[in-house]
């Protein structure tokens, strides 16, 4: 098992959350089985950047991402060197540090 620290986020996680996960799991998978609402508009397809989130620590563990998913993380609120969405980072047997970005596109529009 693989020990996630999810930092706060105050509409997904407001105190912060630390869980265990499979190795092979989805990051997006491990936070909803564990309570984080993490959005994901497209149904988990790598078709939206609602997922977007950004790993702190444990970032080379992850498998790689495909060109897919970096052209889709291009349109990302807030893109950092060590974004991934969620749904195609695959969890692998080092610890993670995430954070949710406070913005996704989905809210921006939302509230905009």
């Amino acid at each position: 098992m693989t020990n996630i620290t999810v930092l706060p986020h105050p509409d997904y996680c407001p105190d912060g959350q630390t869980f265990a996960a499979s190795p092979g799991t989805s990051i997006c998978d491990a936070l909803l089985d564990h309570g984080v609402e993490m959005d994901h508009a497209c149904g988990k397809v790598g078709a939206c950047t609602t997922c977007h989130l950004v790993v702190r620590e444990g970032f080379a563990s992850l498998n790689p991402a495909s060109s897919a998913e970096e052209d889709m993380l291009d349109r990302a609120w807030g893109i950092e060197a060590q974004s991934r969405l969620s749904c195609q980072a695959v969890i692998g047997g080092e610890a993670l540090l995430i954070e949710i970005p406070k913005y996704s596109i989905n809210h921006a529009k939302e509230q905009g």
